[in-house]
């Protein structure tokens, strides 16, 4: 079945900016980067891998951008990171029917980071939590112990984590986001909701044995354009994996709406499969 444009869609990686100029987002692990041409050239430290990253421009209002351009592709809601600050605080306030929050959080800071959790979900109520193991300072792996307060503390919330997984985009090290660290935190946390992010590449196959092995363990498409979603994924979606495979694009930090949206057309998924992909699988995960 082609893809389906009557879905409300539901995007679980979007962001919303607060400037023309995104540096910022990506200012928590620049010290480990040490290539010139990221430091000099790149407006973001993946952009290598991307082709017409989307210009904002200037804009009176990007809460209002960001909702119109959803809009325009029925993105009917969208998660994004939740950042205490009055962007953060508009969009919950004016749009809190489109929006719903992540907690991105460093493991390196512990039972601080834990308390910080607590507070800002009694006063928000977070949909989910968030770490990039190779953009922590320093870096963690998904199976160090530093992480296992924040496994904890999701588990006692009741929501999922978000976990970059494969290799990183930045030009960074990669140790600590192997897909098969997760094996044993999955073992550990069996009542943990754990969502791979950012592809899995290049241990997709070993993604899909794991999310097979593991109830709790999901798939989301961020960070790819459509095109090229591995076909490991798109098989297991159209096989054993219609609950576990999420949508979530990458714009405007590295993929505009449009082109996501394009490229959707081609993806082969099974009639079955889309409403799960687009829409009910985050509705149940996230509980929308």
């Amino acid at each position: 079945m082609a893809f389906p444009k009557d879905i409300g869609i539901i995007d679980c990686m979007l962001g919303i900016p607060e400037a023309e100029d995104r540096a910022e987002w990506f200012a928590p692990f620049r010290p480990l980067i040490k290539d010139a041409q990221t430091l000099q050239q790149f407006a973001m430290p993946a952009q290598y891998m991307f082709k017409d990253i989307p210009q904002t421009g200037q804009q009176d209002d990007y809460i209002k951008w960001t909702v119109d351009q959803m809009d325009k592709h029925n993105v009917q809601k969208a998660l994004v990171g939740w950042n205490e600050n009055e962007t953060s605080y508009r969009a919950k306030e004016l749009y809190g029917d489109r929006f719903f929050f992540d907690l991105p959080c460093d493991p390196n800071k512990g039972m601080e980071e834990v308390r910080r959790i607590k507070r800002i979900h009694a006063e928000v109520g977070l949909s989910a939590i968030s770490v990039f193991p190779s953009g922590t300072l320093p870096q963690v792996a998904i199976n160090h112990k530093y992480m296992f307060p924040l496994y904890a503390c999701a588990v006692e919330l009741d929501i999922p984590i978000l976990l970059n997984v494969g290799i990183p985009g930045p030009r960074i090290p990669m140790e600590t986001q192997k897909v098969e660290h997760l094996d044993e935190v999955c073992w550990f946390f069996p009542d943990l909701k754990i969502v791979m992010r950012h592809g899995a590449e290049p241990w997709e196959a070993l993604a899909v044995k794991l999310m097979l092995k593991w109830p709790n363990l999901y798939y989301s498409t961020s960070a790819f354009a459509p095109k090229h979603y591995p076909k490991a994924i798109i098989d297991y979606a159209n096989t054993r994996g219609a609950d576990k495979v999420i949508y979530a694009g990458y714009f405007p930090m590295g993929l505009s709406l449009d082109r996501i949206m394009s490229d959707m057309e081609n993806v082969p998924f099974k009639d079955e499969v889309w409403p799960k992909f687009l829409r009910d699988n985050a509705t149940k995960l996230f509980k929308l």
